[in-house]
């Protein structure tokens, strides 16, 4: 919760907001005026120091390295992100950069909404971190942009690993030995306080090669926002009298993908069909179509449909051009905004569009400040994806005090990017395709 919702502004006195920031690296969200289409920077590789690189080779032979920098509107960026399992004798690249393209909030009863990013300094509100925050890892002293405060350095991004449990499990053939083996992510992440909320901006890197982004709200209930009506909020506290005004936060993330080292990346979405049995047959049968996005667009989870971004300058060893998945989390979709209707945007790359939504630089004439208005037909050369994950924030009892982390995101999966699992063991690793077992 925020302020009192009927409120128009809110203030960091009001909350008492600790300001801080991770750093580093030119602020963005104001690019100069220019028409589209904007030409991409070149693909090579970027070039980070000591202090803003990251590396992590985990346990189980993967390695993931990239940069990071602090941006005075969207907080954390990642960028030149590769990754290395065991067996590729070199990094692949995935993306040029990865960060949140907006947290949007509006509010059940219409009195006001907030665009956390670009409206309300989600960026100078980075928190330091405890070292028990972060076990096991790194905390990294960061500069905010733009600090309000006396002191602009923050002990505010952690990169740590963790086990996410069982990466696979397999009885073998011979009934006598079973393989398993525990996966390894490495985790990188922040905390920024906007208000009463303090959001977590996580980012997981697991050692199969997923990527898995999610935001995760915490902090507290406002003491003041208790005056909604019926239908608007829920009752929190004794009796039915106090009722929390009920809310959205619809997050949207932008991925810039450069697919071994080529930001000329294709987009195919894929739709399945379920038809009845026909005679002879013993069950329905079903029929997968490929469709190439080749203009941009604004596209809608549905029932059997996925997406992938493919790479057009590398394959695995099987021959099969690498790609990413792109895998939603649980969202509720916000009909109330013309950029929060659709889960996911693929624009062609301009150097001006940088959130989703209130977009503080000028794209040029009739171009428009929000996501679904940069979605007019241009050819996909150098496509950027945006996902938007809605929650619908209906308060309760359990909210308080303080409010447990309620999480919303998606994943990015690796579809042939390498020739087989990658934490492949060893003795499995003949068993790739259409195999024999030995006698």
């Amino acid at each position: 919760m925020r302020v009192n919702s009927t409120s128009t502004t809110r203030t960091r006195a009001a909350v008492g907001l600790t300001v801080a920031a991770l750093a580093a690296g030119a602020t963005a969200g104001a690019g100069p005026a220019t028409a589209r289409p904007q030409a991409a920077p070149a693909a090579a590789a970027a070039y980070c120091g000591a202090a803003h690189r990251i590396e992590q080779k985990l346990s189980t032979g993967t390695t993931w390295r990239m940069c990071w920098r602090y941006d005075g509107k969207a907080g954390l960026v990642l960028e030149d992100i590769s990754y290395q399992p065991k067996g590729e004798p070199r990094a692949i690249k995935i993306l040029n950069s990865a960060r949140l393209g907006q947290i949007h909030v509006p509010y059940d009863d219409g009195n006001i909404e907030y665009d956390d990013l670009t409206g309300f300094d989600f960026a100078q509100g980075l928190m330091n971190l405890a070292p028990s925050e972060c076990p096991g890892g790194t905390i990294k002293t960061v500069k905010v942009p733009e600090a309000v405060t006396e002191n602009p350095n923050v002990k505010g991004l952690c990169t740590t690993t963790r086990s996410r449990g069982h990466a696979y499990r397999m009885q073998g053939d011979t009934a006598n030995k079973v393989y398993q083996a525990a996966g390894k992510d490495l985790l990188v992440y922040t905390v920024n306080q906007v208000g009463w909320y303090e959001y977590m901006t996580e980012w997981r890197f697991q050692d199969d090669g997923a990527i898995t982004m999610n935001v995760g709200a915490t902090g507290s209930l406002s003491w003041d926002d208790y005056d909604a009506g019926d239908g608007r909020g829920w009752p929190i506290g004794k009796g039915a009298k106090a009722k929390a005004t009920s809310h959205s936060h619809n997050a949207f993330w932008r991925l810039d993908f450069a697919l071994d080292g080529s930001t000329r990346n294709g987009v195919e979405q894929y739709d399945s069909t379920v038809t009845a049995p026909v005679r002879g047959q013993q069950a329905p049968t079903t029929k997968t179509t490929r469709t190439k996005i080749t203009k941009e667009l604004a596209g809608d989870s549905r029932n059997y449909r996925w997406w992938r971004v493919v790479s057009a300058a590398g394959k695995n060893k099987d021959g099969h051009a690498r790609s990413y998945e792109i895998v939603p989390g649980p969202s509720t979709k916000y009909p109330g905004r013309s950029y929060t209707k659709h889960d996911l945007y693929v624009t062609q790359y301009n150097k001006c569009e940088l959130f989703a939504s209130n977009n503080p630089g000028d794209c040029g004439r009739g171009a428009g400040t929000s996501v679904d208005k940069w979605v007019n037909g241009q050819a996909l050369k150098h496509p950027v994806v945006w996902m938007n994950i809605g929650f619908h924030h209906i308060a309760r009892d359990e909210d308080q005090q303080p409010m447990p982390v309620h999480w919303q995101g998606f994943s990015i999966a690796p579809r042939d990017v390498t020739a087989m699992n990658p934490l492949t063991p060893a003795e499995l690793g003949r068993q790739n395709g259409h195999w024999q077992p030995r006698r």
